[in-house]
C-alpha cells in the first residue's frame, strides 16, 4: 500500500509536466495581412506601411489550447495618445487605419480566464501623410498615353469627389474614386479638343483638405494633312 501512495505522488508530480511537454503551453503568434501600395497581399509580423484607407486583417493564430477558454484583446492606440481609439475581443479581427500617423496595435492573450495575460506590442502601422496632384493635360487619342485625365499622384485620401465642366458651365463627369478618371467622353461620345475646367473636393488621413479648381487641356493630337496639288 506505501508504495502505491510513493507511486501515486510521482504521478502526480510529472504528469503535469509530462503533458505541457507533449501538448506545450498555449500560446499565439500574430500576424497582420494588408494590401500594399502596389495592391499586393502582404503578410507581416511587426511593421506595417501604407496609405489610407488601409485595412488590415489580424490574426492571434493560437496553439495548444485544446482543453483551455482563452481570451483575447486587441488595443488599437495612436502613438503619444493615452487611450486606445478601438478594443477588439475576438481571435481575428479586422481594422481600417483612415488617420495618418502610427498606431500601436496590442494583443493581451489569456489562456483561461484568471491566468496571466501575454502583453506585447505586436505591431506598429504608419499612415503616410495624404497627396493629391493632377496634370494640366492628357490626349485621349487612342495611343495609350495619357488616355485617361486622373490624379497623377495621390496618397492617404480618405474622401474624394472630383468634377468635369465644359466652358459653359455644364457637368460631363464626376467621380469618387481617386484612382478613376475622365476619358474625354460625354454620353458615350468624343467632346471636342480643347480647354475644361476640373473641381475637386477630397480630404486626407492626416486632415488636410483639399478644395483643387484648374483647366484641363484636353489634346486629341491628331495632325491635320493636307494634299498638294
Amino acid at each position: 500500500m506505501k508504495t502505491n501512495r510513493i507511486f501515486l505522488v510521482i504521478l502526480a508530480t510529472f504528469l503535469p509536466v509530462w503533458c505541457l511537454a507533449q501538448h506545450g503551453y498555449p500560446s499565439v503568434s500574430p500576424t497582420a495581412t494588408y494590401l500594399n501600395d502596389e495592391g499586393v497581399e502582404t503578410e507581416s509580423t511587426d511593421v506595417i506601411n501604407g496609405q489610407a484607407p488601409l485595412t488590415v486583417t489580424f490574426r492571434a493564430n493560437p496553439s495548444d489550447i485544446e482543453g483551455h477558454y482563452p481570451s483575447y484583446e486587441w488595443h488599437f492606440r495612436m502613438e503619444g495618445e493615452a487611450t486606445d481609439m478601438a478594443v477588439r475581443y475576438e481571435e481575428d479581427t479586422e481594422y481600417t487605419f483612415t488617420t495618418a500617423g502610427a498606431t500601436r496595435v496590442t494583443l493581451i492573450f489569456k489562456p483561461d480566464a484568471g491566468e496571466e495575460a501575454l502583453d506585447s506590442v505586436v505591431f506598429t502601422v504608419t499612415v503616410s501623410e495624404s497627396k493629391l496632384i493632377f496634370p494640366n493635360a492628357f490626349s485621349p487619342n487612342g495611343d495609350e498615353y495619357n488616355p485617361i485625365f486622373k490624379a497623377k499622384e495621390y496618397q492617404s485620401i480618405v474622401e474624394f469627389h472630383a468634377y468635369i465642366f465644359n466652358r459653359w458651365g455644364q457637368k460631363l463627369y464626376d467621380w469618387t474614386d481617386p484612382a478613376g478618371g475622365w476619358d474625354g467622353t460625354y454620353n458615350g461620345k468624343d467632346v471636342k479638343e480643347g480647354v475644361y475646367f476640373l473641381l475637386c473636393k477630397a480630404k486626407g488621413a492626416d486632415g488636410r483638405e483639399y478644395n483643387i479648381k484648374k483647366d484641363v487641356n484636353l489634346l486629341r493630337g491628331y495632325m491635320e494633312t493636307t494634299s498638294d496639288n
